[in-house]
Formats: structure tokens, C-alpha cells, sequence
């Protein structure tokens, strides 16, 4: 899958009010770079990260405000 179609899913989903982590997107689209994704997308779209600590470890989910 190209950069490009990983960035188009990825915004996609956002894009439908959901929230998506790194381990989303090596499950569903085998995409090991999602915070460069998100970088690419960050240039025209608002989207939001959250820092969740779960077991000692950070995580980010990024998610859009969708009206």
C-alpha cells in the first residue's frame, strides 16, 4: 500500500468521528509510520492527539473534531 492510499484511509477514518492508534494502523493498513502519516495529514487537517498511559507505557490516538 503507498503512502498516499495509507493517507487517504487513515484520514477517511478520522474524517468518520473515529479515534486511531499505531496498532490500528499496523493491523489494518500494515502501516509501521503512522505518527509520519499523520505529520502529512497535519498539513491541511485539524486533528488532535491524546496521550493515554496504559501499564507504564504512552500511546497516542489521533482523532478529528467532526461536525
Amino acid at each position: 500500500m503507498t503512502t498516499e492510499s495509507q493517507n487517504k484511509r487513515i484520514l477517511k477514518r478520522l474524517q468518520n468521528g473515529d479515534a486511531i492508534s499505531a496498532m490500528w494502523a499496523v493491523r489494518q493498513l500494515n502501516c509501521f509510520r503512522l505518527a509520519a502519516r499523520i505529520h502529512d495529514l497535519r498539513k491541511k487537517h485539524d486533528i488532535k492527539t491524546e496521550i493515554v498511559f496504559y501499564n507504564n507505557k504512552r500511546f497516542a490516538y489521533y482523532s478529528m473534531n467532526v461536525l
